[in-house]
Parts: structure tokens; sequence; C-alpha cells
């Protein structure tokens, strides 16, 4: 799941992707190199200036449909609005990637009628304020009960079981020893028995534990994309694609989910190499 986001405060890419030619360029630059989907998003989780609904969808619906016209890779859409969520699904989007966890009261109902698959996240309170220091007893039974209770919410409004997705939200209202704790004990999410997707690409917890600042956390990035993967998870949201899907696909193949594309060492009766 490539990352490309439409907003001139990215927290990694800090507006690259901003103009809407660029931010097509970047999604179907993704694809070419083996991203399965891209996400676009419109607003960033962290704090920041207010945007409005009406501009969000600005942000996002024209590159979503840009990349309809010229591409046939999956995309999804990151929003905590349901209003977002429909016009993104309406112009194309087959995802909708909540890091709110349905937080909007509208949205379950809107993916419902949509037949767009949905993301539900774990984070605390509302996306874009300053919140107080992260406390959990158990970060990890915590994160798994919430996402229990919003799967029964969105199922209640509708929603198939096989259209949900879950993740455990990484840094989003956690600390980064929580981050730390739920990729440790990853499995524990991912025996609720639903696609699990982690978001872990240079984000603070591994800079924090790499003592690297943002643009040198690559290979920190790697190493906990690959302990999600050993650890369950089947969807892998990064910024530095190309890395990414060579180090998934190692990964992969070394756990027996992947076969090698070809077969050429020590194959050949005539050949000692």
């Amino acid at each position: 799941m490539a990352v490309v986001n439409r907003t001139p405060d990215s927290f990694y890419d800090r507006g690259r992707t901003f103009a809407l030619d660029r931010a097509v360029e970047a999604a179907v630059g993704a694809a070419s190199l083996g991203a399965d989907w891209v996400d676009i998003g419109g607003v960033p989780f962290g704090r920041g200036p207010a945007v409005s609904t009406a501009e969000e969808i600005d942000r996002v619906v024209p590159v979503i449909a840009a990349i309809a016209e010229v591409s046939d890779v999956v995309v999804s859409v990151d929003t905590n609005r349901a209003a977002v969520a429909a016009a993104a699904v309406t112009a194309g989007a087959a995802v909708i990637n909540d890091t709110s966890g349905l937080g909007d009261p509208e949205m379950a109902e809107v993916v419902a009628g949509s037949g767009a698959h949905v993301v539900i996240t774990h984070s605390v309170g509302p996306p874009r304020e300053e919140k107080p220091p992260a406390r959990f007893d158990d970060v990890v039974d915590e994160v798994r009960r919430f996402l229990e209770d919003r799967i029964e919410r969105a199922v209640s409004a509708g929603v198939d079981r096989e259209r949900i997705i879950i993740d455990p939200g990484h840094d989003l209202d956690k600390n980064t020893m929580h981050s730390l704790e739920l990729t440790r004990r990853l499995g524990e999410i991912a025996a609720i028995g639903l696609p699990l997707l982690v978001a872990v690409s240079n984000k603070d917890f591994i800079g924090e534990s790499t003592d690297r600042e943002q643009g040198r956390r690559l290979a920190g990035s790697l190493a906990a994309m690959t302990s999600c993967i050993e650890r369950g998870a089947r969807i892998v949201r990064m910024h530095d694609v190309a890395a990414a899907v060579d180090a998934a696909r190692m990964t992969e193949a070394v756990l027996g989910l992947r076969t090698p594309t070809r077969m050429e060492h020590n194959m050949h009766p005539t050949r000692n190499v």
C-alpha cells in the first residue's frame, strides 16, 4: 500500500505531492514499482491547521478520478469523514482507510451502502487535536477490544465482515513503547481473524528507537515492516515502494507465502554453482 499525500504539511514529504499532477504521477509510479494499491490522503492525522470537509474533498477526489482514468491500481482514501469517503468512492476509490475507527457516526452507513472495503484503525479521540500523554494499562488488549467493538458496529450497520480490514494504529495517540509493544504482540491483533494492515513507515517510534531523524528511517521502517509481516500483517502501508516491495516479497518467500519468481541456482545438472 503506497502513500500519496495531497497535503502541504505531510510529516514525510512536506508537500512534494500536493500538486495534482505530482500526486497522480506518484500514484501511477508507485503502481509501476509493485504497489498493489495507493492510499490518497488530503489531511494529515497529526495536529495542524483545520481543513474543511469541502477542501478535503477538493484535494482527494480529483486525484482519485485521475488515477482511475489511467490505471487499474486499487485506490483507497485516507479520511475520517463520511462525506469525504462517499465522494471518494463515487470518484473511484475502492477502500476507505479510516484512521478514526468509525469515529464519524455516519461512516459505517456510508461504507455499508458503498460496496467499498474499509480499514478500521485504532486511535483515541479526534485527529488534528492536541491530546494528553498516551496512557494504556495494556495497549494491546485495549487496541484489540476497540477494534472488536468497531467491527461489530460496522457489521451491525450492514458492512460485510469480509470487507473489513483492521489496523492497530502504530503511533496514533501512542508513544514509542506502546508501538513497540503492539509490534511485538501483533499476533494478538491478527488473531481477530480479519486482514491486518500496519502503517509503520517512517514513524516516530522508528526514529526514537534508532535515533534517526525523518529522512533516515528507511532501514528501520523495513525492519519494523518485516517484523509485522512475520506476526501476521498482510497489508503494509509504506512510503519507499521499491525497497518495501522487495523486503515484503523476500519475507513472504521465507514464510512460504510466496513462490520465488524463478528457480535457477543449483538447478542445472551440468552446472556447479
